[in-house]
């Protein structure tokens, strides 16, 4: 896996590790992903069903009779004046329909003692097109109660409008007689002037006078005998309301299922808009777009009480770390250098920390040189966890640069023993002064550069990237960064500026390891004190054929 990569061949591995974005993956992935709220889709079905059955439970003991009723045009209209055959408006006869006035005259018809408001709530006047008809529809809580609601608003109707004709004409009538009064009472004066002159010139203009008078007296006449005359109906009833035999309100079942429908739309809308909203990271194929990098691998979950109290792990995750060294392994561009740096984006580094030993494992299990450099010089802890290989001496490229320098990563290189996948190599980190100056000396680029040899990796665990630099100032030298994370805990912006970290400073992110809370990791016991580690147990058996010998003190 050594030797220097074509150019033809980083382009194939550019292209082979470019994240593709198909639409209708991420169709799919953001309806998983939706589905993940199922408690909100659930009390939208609730919710709607709910609303659904008190629908249909209040439409099923509401009862609709229609009565319906032609308008005549009325000869005069409320301004007094004569309207043309045929013209009405019936918008304004649908508005008088439902008015208070026609209100409180069906409640002294229904003899009921509620407002003339509340009963008028539950009726409906409709008018339909190109008709002069106007359709009554009144519910109430009983057959026999809607039916006659709607009667009697029908007859109120016609009665009211009837009422008002017969006032109209009245009104006409009286006007009519005022100014015929002072008519007659000249009519008269003439008469007797006639009567009483003996000039014939002085006869003649008073006859005419009194032709003229006596005329427009037989006009008033003819008025007030025309509007006595007129027929004042209203209109009349073409259809009598009758008792429903069904409730007006649909069905229950039909009204359950409706809401049920609405209710799936609502919770899916709310869960769309807490997707939209919410910024952590909840499935792989986030992480995948956040990071433009694969998941390498996902470490299973498991049940704290049965975690094995060593670093190095067994079974199924055993395998699952395997699986990543593999792929490691056969990444172009993790081949080229075979060096890369294990941090997780924030937070602890327990997981990250445990990632770095069991792929230290597994490289070494394939027959690698490998070297874990614990970079993590604020709070080590890999010596005092680990157990020494006895008699087995470091690779020459494992031990001191040299120069003469003092301090870290100078001294002790420890061989560790992993069991049965065998042995590698461990730069133990300590606390310094300076945490920056350590991280960018030349010993630890020596160091770095001394891995480039055949067959040997280098894995470099480092704290958190958006916590401290220190995986900053060294990706520079190792080149390719391997992010640990919990999806469930990371935030996607997080991850984006992890990325824009590690490019700008001229590494690349291979990919994540995702891992459940203490997958991996050591239990937490609540409570617990930060005293040191327990004592080895040099007792514990092996599980699944590994030997568990490197064990927690």
């Amino acid at each position: 896996m050594s030797g220097t990569a074509t150019p033809a061949g980083e382009a194939r591995g550019a292209a082979a590790s470019a994240p593709v974005y198909d639409e209708p993956d991420l169709l799919r992935d953001q309806f998983r992903q939706l589905l993940r709220y199922r408690w909100l889709i659930a009390l939208g079905i609730v919710l709607g069903v709910l609303g659904g059955g008190w629908i249909g439970l209040r439409g099923a003991d509401s009862y609709t009779a229609t009565t319906e009723v032609t308008v005549r045009p009325l000869p005069i209209d409320s301004s007094g004046e004569k309207t043309a055959p045929g013209e009405t408006s019936m918008g304004s006869e649908r508005r008088t329909a439902l008015s208070s006035v026609v209100a409180a005259r069906a409640a002294r018809t229904l003899h009921s003692k509620a407002r003339p408001q509340r009963l008028a709530a539950d009726l409906q006047v409709t008018n339909p097109p190109d008709t002069r008809m106007l359709r009554f529809a009144y519910t109430a809580h009983s057959p026999k109660a809607a039916a006659r609601g709607a009667n009697a608003f029908a007859t109120a109707y016609l009665a009211n409008r009837e009422k008002d004709a017969a006032t109209r004409v009245r009104s006409m009538v009286s006007s009519y007689e005022k100014q015929r009064a002072p008519l007659v009472k000249e009519r008269d004066r003439l008469a007797k002037e006639i009567a009483s002159s003996g000039k014939e010139g002085a006869l003649d203009g008073t006859l005419s006078a009194h032709s003229s008078v006596v005329n427009r007296i037989a006009e008033i006449n003819g008025s007030i005998s025309d509007l006595r005359a007129e027929d004042t109906t209203p209109g009349r009833v073409v259809t009598k309301a009758t008792p429903p035999g069904e409730p007006s309100g649909p069905a229950l079942p039909m009204m359950l299922g409706l809401g049920a429908a609405v209710g799936i739309g609502l919770g899916l809308l709310a869960a769309w808009v807490r997707l939209v909203f919410d910024p952590a990271v909840r499935t792989p194929g986030d992480v995948v777009r956040a990071l433009h990098a694969p998941v390498l691998g996902t470490l299973p979950r498991g049940r704290a009480r049965a975690r094995p109290r060593s670093l190095l792990a067994a079974g199924r995750l055993a395998e699952e770390y395997r699986s990543v060294a593999f792929r490691l392994a056969y990444d172009e561009t993790f081949a080229r250098r075979r060096r890369v740096l294990v941090v997780p984006p924030r937070g602890s580094i327990a997981t990250a920390l445990a990632a770095s030993v069991n792929l230290a494992a597994s490289f070494a299990e394939m027959g690698k040189d490998v070297l874990l450099l614990e970079a993590d010089l604020r709070t080590p802890s890999l010596t005092e966890r680990l157990r020494q290989a006895d008699g087995v001496q470091p690779a020459g490229w494992a031990r001191a640069p040299g120069h003469g320098t003092i301090g870290w990563p100078t001294g002790h290189r420890v061989p560790i023993d992993a069991g049965e996948s065998g042995v590698f190599d461990l730069v133990p980190g300590h606390r310094v002064s300076k945490v920056p100056r350590a991280l960018t000396s030349s010993a630890v680029t020596q160091l770095i550069g001394h891995a480039d040899e055949r067959d040997s990796v280098l894995i470099v665990l480092a704290p958190a990237v958006l916590s401290y630099a220190d995986a900053i100032a060294l990706i520079d030298r190792v080149d390719c960064a391997l992010l640990v994370c919990d999806p469930r805990e990371v935030r996607r912006d997080d991850l984006a500026r992890v990325r824009e970290l590690v490019v700008g400073a001229g590494g690349r992110v291979l990919g994540a390891l995702l891992h459940a809370e203490g997958a991996g990791a050591e239990p937490r016991r609540r409570g617990a004190s930060s005293g040191p580690p327990a004592p080895p147990d040099r007792g514990s058996p092996t599980r699944e054929g590994t030997a568990l010998r490197v064990t927690v003190r």
